[in-house]
């Protein structure tokens, strides 16, 4: 009986995760963020969140289907997750117009001209936002004020990094916990630290992404807090209560935990993902503290995409049996 060996191309080893499943597990994970906007805004948040939805799959299909010409790729979820994530970017109150273009630029310009899924070089879902934030100022940072009884239209109020990058009140008279819970004006998704942190675990325990990455960010980006508020902050409480209000405000845990984490646009190697996330969280509090928008996220993430292919070229994994 004499041996056979079979060569076949990778991958060797086999496992039950797909594209499918993963990106079913980021929307199971985002659904506690979505539920309390729900419950924060009002109903308004679902048809901005369906209409980005929609727009995204539609899109991508009448891309695939007409001018690709190849197959359709929409079961895999990946467009559900980019609409879900350009929604939860966005006002309680944004125009749905402005939605619809938001998902042009993030299907039409930012992913499938790259040639979709896994060949995008930046995040489609940020590329839209920060589109959306430049062509439309006045609708992207007009935020409903938070209520129990849903958002009216004609009543908003500043996020927490605007209002204290306008001077309008000090950081000591933020609601710690109202943070964590939504009670706080912003992007709808990004509004309740604590359902964003169960969205954490969830992916965590199903291992779709690792701590590096969100560790990496948030821990810089308290760093930067702390050492702002030892030199230009007297008061200790500050040295503690700072670095909470920036990690807990604006678009960090969103941007931490679900956009940089984007398997495509971010670093192979565990080395590579605290490069990044490092990276990510200095220009993020660089924007913040010193720069002209009160919110650095999403500039952070885009800029920190773009070095992704430098990572990954310099930044590798020891070859198996290497002696070096």
């Amino acid at each position: 009986m004499s041996n056979r060996f079979f060569v076949s191309p990778a991958p060797h080893v086999h496992s039950d995760y797909s594209t499918t499943r993963l990106m079913g597990d980021v929307v199971i994970a985002l659904l506690p963020a979505l539920m309390v906007s729900i419950r924060v805004f009002g109903w308004n948040v679902l048809a901005i969140t369906a209409v980005s939805i929609a727009s995204c799959v539609l899109l991508e299909y009448l891309v695939q289907k007409y001018l690709v010409k190849g197959p359709t790729t929409i079961c895999n979820l990946s467009a559900v997750v980019t609409g879900l994530l350009l929604a939860m970017n966005l006002p309680a109150n944004i125009p749905l117009w402005i939605v619809i273009i938001g998902a042009v630029v993030a299907i039409g310009v930012a992913k499938m001209p790259f040639g979709g899924l896994g060949k995008n070089i930046f995040n489609p879902a940020l590329a839209a936002r920060v589109f959306l934030l430049i062509a439309y100022p006045v609708q992207m940072t007009s935020f409903p004020a938070p209520t129990l009884e849903g958002f009216a239209d004609a009543y908003s109020g500043a996020t927490p990094l605007g209002a204290a990058k306008g001077g309008l009140v000090d950081f000591a008279s933020f609601d710690i916990a109202g943070m964590f819970t939504g009670a706080m004006g912003g992007s709808f998704g990004e509004i309740s630290a604590l359902a964003l942190i169960l969205g954490f675990g969830y992916l965590l325990m199903r291992r779709v992404i690792t701590w590096h990455i969100p560790v990496a960010v948030l821990g810089t980006m308290a760093v930067f807090a702390t050492i702002f508020a030892g030199v230009k902050m007297e008061e200790p409480a500050m040295h503690l209560l700072f670095p909470l209000f920036h990690i807990l405000s604006g678009g960090a845990l969103l941007g931490a935990i679900f956009m940089a984490t984007d398997y495509v646009t971010s670093p192979m190697t565990t080395k590579g993902m605290v490069i990044y996330g490092i990276g990510i969280g200095a220009i993020t509090m660089c924007i913040r503290l010193w720069g002209a928008y009160p919110e650095g996220m999403s500039f952070a993430i885009l800029i920190m995409n773009s070095t992704v292919p430098l990572i990954n070229k310099y930044i590798k994994p020891k070859r198996f049996g290497a002696v070096k």
